[in-house]
């Protein structure tokens, strides 16, 4: 298994937890990510996995709506990008992507990895839950922010970047570099 199969794999049950563990009432709460509710934070992600395997010719498959089962839509939806990590052939389909030629396990890490750490944290954000997330990943994609370049400040992709307390921890610090008031 590749660095790549296994991140996705581990970083997308994460984020499954976290929406198991969502209680029924809080589907609606406010979340980090502006205009979005939590159930947004998990529609984006579950769309966001569709939109890749869509570079590569892909399709998801049948995927519930998220309006009506968070849980299943993010489990359909990730165990199809899992099979796509899990089979070579398909985790190195090349494309023409959004920085030149790549391919769809590189894309996978790049973004979809990078969104997990961080819309795991939106939705815990937003629903209550343990906000804090593994220190490796937060050096992992805080150092993953560098390939993005100007565009990670484009509309839609990262707020822009704030100014931590003084003496505030990694995960502090990465948040607010991507734009989330973590304090």
């Amino acid at each position: 298994m590749s660095d790549v199969c296994a991140r996705y794999a581990r970083l997308s049950e994460d984020f499954a937890a976290t929406v198991a563990a969502v209680p029924a009432d809080r589907w609606a709460s406010t979340s980090p990510c502006e205009g979005w509710d939590a159930r947004d934070v998990v529609r984006h992600v579950v769309d966001t996995q569709d939109m890749f395997l869509g570079l590569v010719g892909r399709e998801p498959g049948r995927v519930p709506s998220v309006d009506e089962d968070p849980r299943a839509a993010w489990d359909a939806a990730r165990a199809a990008v899992q099979a796509d990590l899990d089979d070579p052939d398909r985790a190195n389909t090349e494309f023409d992507g959004f920085f030149g030629r790549t391919t769809f396990a590189e894309a996978v890490d790049r973004f979809l990895n990078f969104d997990l750490v961080v819309h795991r944290w939106d939705l815990a954000r937003a629903t209550g839950q343990d906000e804090r997330l593994d220190p490796d990943d937060v050096r992992w994609a805080h150092g993953a922010t560098a390939a993005f370049g100007p565009h990670m400040r484009a509309e839609g992709v990262c707020g822009p970047e704030l100014t931590p307390p003084e003496g505030a921890d990694a995960q502090t610090r990465f948040l607010a570099f991507v734009g989330r008031r973590a304090w």
